[in-house]
């Protein structure tokens, strides 16, 4: 049953009567739509809770909302305002269906001002057990996109749920350690991506998918931006390929759009993936699909899956786990151990936060090992001597300790002058 909630902007008439253990607390206006007396009323065990149901009563009609009204009867009262902000053709079928299959079954019940972030923690713990990553985050999306509403309706001070998909665990567990870094997902050579890229051939029967593989991993580019190429946007001359559209199934069948966050880039060309350009753009008109598949039909990342068998032909080459993404993880890793600075990977993968970027530039355990054979022989070089070394503790001792103190290796001792900078000790 609809709660009934004063009109907005009504003057609202209240008071509290006891009777016997029980407050009975009693809200009065006029309808101004059809100039009829209404009332509503309800019994509390304290005059307190009374009075401040009253008080809700009264900021209902002041602004139009109902404090005590549940998630389920907001979400029914904001209609479609939660998802103007999103991508209708991608992203709202997904989060729909996480709201209404997932978040009101869970929390719909409780009134908005209830929801804690312990409430929805709780409700994510369990999503977790049964649900994927992917679901879970669009779930979680989508009920932050409802309580940012709310916040806008000053029914919550602050939204309970934002951050909540960034918790340590997000999505159903295989029981593995939390992968932290996308370096991790990345394939470890090229000699295990030249095996990937025949066993996809075999699977699939067409050399679409193993040229769709070397794309995705010397590219970094998205599946959906790869498969949105064009011959046109190859410049086998200019060395670049020109990245500004992306295809992918949406709502009402595929759909073509500006890349992610409407950003166009341009991306080199290496030379092993010069032949298999070469050969896509030979003889063809600038207007067609760079890559289709085998029945000329675009290649998603649920067609590479099934086409080839993908779970099976990772599963065999002993990569389980890898999935079409981390083709794009594998550019991009390899691109920062050969030495690519940081704001070139960041142009071509196309994000707006270098932090973001960053996370590929960890060295491996290769990289670790040469770094310290090179520190190692510029220390032989130009670092202190044994003795030197030896003598650094002799030193302090006679000068004394603290923070004030620094002792160079290869100079003099320096000392503090004010704030600002340093000069030598006397000797």
């Amino acid at each position: 049953m609809k709660r009934k909630v004063p009109p907005l902007g009504v003057v609202v008439h209240t008071d509290v009567r006891q009777r016997g253990m029980k407050h009975r607390a009693r809200a009065r206006w006029t309808d101004p739509a059809t100039n009829r007396r209404e009332d509503v009323s309800e019994s509390f065990d304290s005059a307190e809770a009374a009075q401040q149901w009253l008080e809700e009563k009264e900021l209902a009609a002041r602004t139009g909302v109902d404090p005590g009204q549940t998630l389920r009867e907001y979400v029914e009262a904001i209609g479609d305002r939660w998802s103007r902000s999103i991508d209708p053709t991608s992203t709202l079928d997904p989060y729909s269906a996480g709201l209404r299959l997932r978040v009101l079954p869970a929390v719909g019940h409780l009134p908005v001002g209830m929801l804690t972030a312990g409430l929805i923690d709780r409700a994510i713990d369990r999503w977790e057990v049964e649900f994927g990553s992917s679901t879970v985050k669009n779930t979680i999306s989508a009920l932050v996109l409802v309580l940012d509403e709310a916040v806008r309706d000053d029914l919550l001070a602050r939204n309970p749920a934002k951050n909540r998909a960034r918790r340590r665990t997000v999505g159903r567990s295989n029981g593995a350690a939390d992968v932290a870094n996308p370096r991790d997902l990345a394939l470890p050579d090229v000699a295990t991506l030249d095996r990937l890229v025949a066993s996809v051939v075999a699977e699939g029967r067409d050399e679409c998918w193993g040229n769709m593989v070397t794309l995705l991993a010397t590219t970094a580019m998205r599946i959906s931006e790869v498969s949105g190429l064009m011959v046109g946007d190859v410049d086998l001359a200019g060395g670049i390929i020109h990245v500004q559209r992306q295809t992918y199934p949406g709502r009402g069948g595929l759909v073509t759009k500006a890349t992610k966050g409407r950003r166009k880039r341009t991306i080199p060309i290496i030379d092993p993936l010069r032949s298999t350009l070469e050969s896509l753009v030979s003889g063809r008109d600038g207007d067609e699909r760079l890559i289709s598949g085998p029945r000329g039909g675009v290649i998603t990342t649920a067609t590479l899956r099934d086409a080839t068998k993908w779970d099976e032909v990772v599963g065999r080459l002993g990569l389980s786990g890898l999935v079409r993404h981390g083709l794009r993880h594998t550019a991009l890793t390899w691109m920062a151990d050969s030495g690519v600075p940081l704001h070139v990977i960041q142009r071509v993968a196309g994000h707006t936060d270098p932090a973001v970027t960053a996370r590929y530039l960890h060295p491996d355990m290769k990289a670790l090992i040469e770094a310290g054979t090179a520190f190692s022989v510029w220390w032989g070089q130009n670092g202190a001597t044994e003795s030197a070394l030896t003598d650094a503790p002799r030193v302090a001792a006679t000068m004394g300790t603290g923070p004030d103190l620094h002792v160079c290796s290869s100079g003099p001792v320096l000392v503090p002058v004010g704030m600002t900078g340093f000069e030598p000790a006397a000797p």
